[in-house]
């Protein structure tokens, strides 16, 4: 439901924008009267309107307005992303692959010098990816570029029609040659300085030349950072080592330098590691599919195959595309999109995904989705979207590192010049304490142990199945106390089976035939259940003079007698009744059953009941959450005698029947009261209301469902329920593993602070223990990939 409220009373221009913008935070009326009471006196404002159940807020605003808009947001806390701006009039939105953007460093740096633009609108960072989107005054991209080249980044823009698996950018590979010859060098003048000293011509043209084959890049990087004005580590251990060659310490400056260059080639290539592990998700679809063409099977590029191309998979061959088998049976392993580690029977009819594996049979298939649409598709470009989002933790990490790095900076000026001028120490042992307190500095691995350990998270979550739309639902799972579960689809199987047959009056096998004859004619439910329940039955009757009985049943003569197929109401309408078989209809509904009844004039001659039967792994799903400390709830429109029983075989206590989409919107409000951390479980579309309302909602068997992968923020692939502790369990492993890593960076910095003021620390030293914190937290956060929870 969208409410429209009046903004500022501004007549509304042609020239005038509209932005749609989606804030995370905002969920409820009172975030909305913030924003309400934030925008409403500005003049450039036009109109608000708010939609809480999308977290969505359109504005119309004066042209070009739409950065301070986000401003205004950021000022109050609800800080928001524009949704599509490339759509609005004046506004392009590009994305621009940047090899050299490894760390929040670059990040920084990017954003100090774009930002301050007014024409760009929005900045997104996905450092794993190495992408940085952008959005900007229409025709401005050359002006980003050079931009980007001006502070050494560079830049190429992602094309807009790439294909499903986009190449994407590598680590330059690392000049290890370079790093062996200042290694080397570096050596040299420490061994010449045993013999001549520090400060004679040998050693110190020794030392020029370890700096100059190792640490030009470092060099140039930190002069562009100091002409922006940006304290980054290249800027900071550039200073350290010219401060360090200043006091006549030539091997040490030399070996720092050789140092710092090898551990921030390890670094890269460590996070290269987490690059990988999403870009294995799509790797997982081959490039090339054997096409049915005019000219007869032939191999063709995935990104090139047309929907509705006929495309077929060999044993053992991974499946190319999505699609729908049209000819062949066999078994598929669906593990890579929806974690199942049973392969799965597929026949004619049946839907088959990109990246999945043929087992033992030939498959033809015809394509449902375009390679860049597919499931596995779509699968890995949330993961990827996920990762441009800033977690909690990240977003508190963010913050403080703006911070820590000027405080210590300001430190280090102090311990370089106070102790000298006010108490007449020696210049040289507080301007070198100073220069290590410089290298202790950067946060870098505080700053980047928190993406790492998220989007290893994500990935860790993708590979089970489980497609998570942002580390802020990753970060939150671990809260959750209560789990409200919808009926149909989650807990049972979605789809009503034949459970009874009961004769009372004749042959089972030939009433059975007699009903099948009669339920095979109609497309109700029930009755489908009914007839596929018996589709073993033989030499099925013709059916003449058939009749459907709107809301009873249905009638049919068979063999020249009439019979009738229906419920409790056709069943007291045939005079049919009696206490035998009142009792017997109450039993079954007790049980959560529907049953119908064959009738013969006013004798019941069968009783027939089918229900929505419960997922094999309902019961151990509920049980396991209850392990975890969450209350599971059921919500259902379902009659309560159903509900009830149902909720018995799964252990489910508490249990709400008969709600409308309304009802279960106010089930997690009532849930919600008193700051309860809720989740909902349903199919994504008819609980939307409830699932927008929950903290976290999840989308069961969402596999091939565009809706549920794209309006859901946790979506499990397939219908296993236990998907859902596992859920929290990775969350809890991700939160522990965040904090670790916070306590690790933290210790270190926090050490070797208290190390350099006491005169302790060496500039090498704190090259280690800064660089060597950043590994151990990278190496620290990957852990989550081989996390089994």
């Amino acid at each position: 439901m969208e409410v429209r409220l009046p903004g500022p009373v501004q007549a509304i221009s042609l020239k005038d924008e509209r932005n749609t913008i989606l804030i995370e935070k905002m969920d409820c009326p009172t975030e909305e009267a913030l924003i309400r009471k934030r925008l409403g006196g500005d003049e450039a404002v036009r109109e608000l309107s708010f939609n809480l159940m999308q977290r969505k807020l359109t504005v119309v605003h004066a042209p070009g307005k739409l950065p301070e808009v986000l401003k205004a947001l950021d000022e109050i806390g609800m800080r928001g992303v524009a949704d599509q701006p490339a759509a609005q009039p004046g506004m392009d939105t590009n994305t621009i692959l940047i090899e050299k953007m490894d760390c929040p460093t670059e990040e920084a740096l990017i954003r100090q010098r774009l930002g301050k633009e007014d024409w760009v609108h929005d900045l997104t960072f996905n450092l794993l990816q190495r992408k940085l989107t952008v959005s900007h005054a229409t025709g401005r991209l050359g002006d980003v570029l050079a931009a980007l080249n001006e502070v050494g980044m560079g830049g190429l823009p992602e094309r807009q029609d790439a294909p499903a698996k986009p190449a994407q950018p590598q680590s330059p590979r690392p000049a290890y040659w370079k790093l062996a010859i200042g290694g080397a060098l570096a050596l040299a003048s420490e061994l010449v300085a045993l013999k001549l000293g520090d400060r004679s011509v040998g050693v110190i043209g020794l030392a020029l030349a370890a700096i100059a084959v190792s640490g030009i890049e470092t060099y140039r990087k930190g002069w562009i950072a100091v002409r922006h004005l940006n304290l980054n580590i290249n800027a900071l251990m550039s200073v350290a080592v010219t401060g360090a060659a200043i006091l006549g310490q030539w091997p040490e400056a030399a070996m720092v330098m050789v140092l710092f260059a090898i551990a921030e080639m390890i670094e890269a290539r460590s996070l290269d590691r987490a690059r990988r592990a999403v870009e294995g998700l799509m790797s997982m679809a081959p490039e090339m599919a054997m096409v049915n063409t005019p000219s007869g099977w032939q191999d063709v590029h995935a990104a090139e195959v047309a929907v509705g191309a006929t495309v077929r998979a060999r044993p053992g061959e991974r499946i190319a595309l999505d699609g729908s088998v049209t000819s062949g049976t066999s078994a598929v392993d669906q593990s890579p999109i929806t974690g199942e580690s049973v392969p799965v029977d597929k026949a004619t009819g049946d839907a088959v995904y990109a990246g999945t594996i043929n087992q033992d049979g030939e498959l033809e298939y015809r394509v449902t989705a375009a390679a860049s649409n597919s499931t596995l598709a779509r699968i890995a470009h949330a993961v990827q979207e996920a990762q441009a989002t800033r977690a909690p933790t990240q977003r508190f990490v963010d913050t403080f590192s703006r911070y820590y790095t000027p405080a210590v900076f300001a430190v280090a000026i102090a311990t370089a010049v106070i102790p000298p001028l006010a108490m007449g120490a020696e210049w040289f042992t507080w301007v070198y304490r100073a220069l290590v307190l410089l290298v202790v500095a950067c946060p870098c691995a505080l700053v980047i142990s928190t993406p790492v350990t998220v989007v290893s998270g994500l990935t860790a979550a993708a590979r089970r199945g489980i497609l998570i739309k942002g580390g802020v639902f990753l970060e939150q799972g671990h809260r959750l106390q209560v789990l409200a579960l919808d009926k149909t689809g989650t807990l049972t199987q979605g789809r009503p089976v034949l459970t009874d047959v009961i004769a009372i009056d004749g042959n089972k096998p030939t009433l059975s035939t007699l009903a099948t004859a009669l339920a095979a004619r109609s497309d109700h439910p029930v009755s489908r259940a009914v007839a596929e329940g018996l589709k073993d039955s033989e030499g099925l009757p013709e059916v003449s003079g058939f009749s459907a009985l709107r809301g009873k049943g249905v009638e049919g003569r068979l063999n020249g007698v009439l019979y009738r197929l229906g419920n409790h109401r056709l069943v007291e309408e045939s005079g049919a009744c009696s206490d035998e078989l009142e009792s017997k209809l109450d039993a079954l509904e007790q049980e959560g059953k529907t049953a119908v009844v064959l009738i013969e004039g006013t004798k019941a001659l069968a009783i027939f009941a089918v229900a929505d039967a419960v997922r094999p792994e309902s019961r151990d799903a509920v049980a396991q959450l209850k392990q975890l400390g969450i209350r599971p709830v059921m919500l259902t429109g379902d009659n309560r005698h159903t509900a009830e029983a149902i909720a018995h075989q799964v252990g489910i206590g508490d249990v709400r029947s008969e709600l409308l989409p309304e009802g279960k919107l106010k089930a997690i409000e009532e849930l919600s009261a008193g700051g309860s951390t809720v989740g909902m479980v349903g199919d994504g579309i008819n609980d939307a209301p409830a699932l927008a309302k929950a903290n976290i909602g999840f989308a069961m068997g969402a596999a091939g469902a565009d809706t549920a992968i794209e309006t859901a923020d946790v979506a499990l692939m397939d219908d296993d329920p236990r998907k859902l502790a596992e859920f929290v369990r990775l969350s809890k492993a991700t939160r522990a593993v965040l904090w670790q890593n916070i306590s690790i960076a933290l210790g270190i910095k926090v050490a070797f602070l208290t190390l350099a003021l006491t005169g302790q620390a060496t500039l090498w030293m704190a090259v280690f223990a800064d660089m060597g914190g950043s590994l151990v937290v990278v190496f620290n956060g990957l852990r989550l990939l081989r996390n089994k929870t």
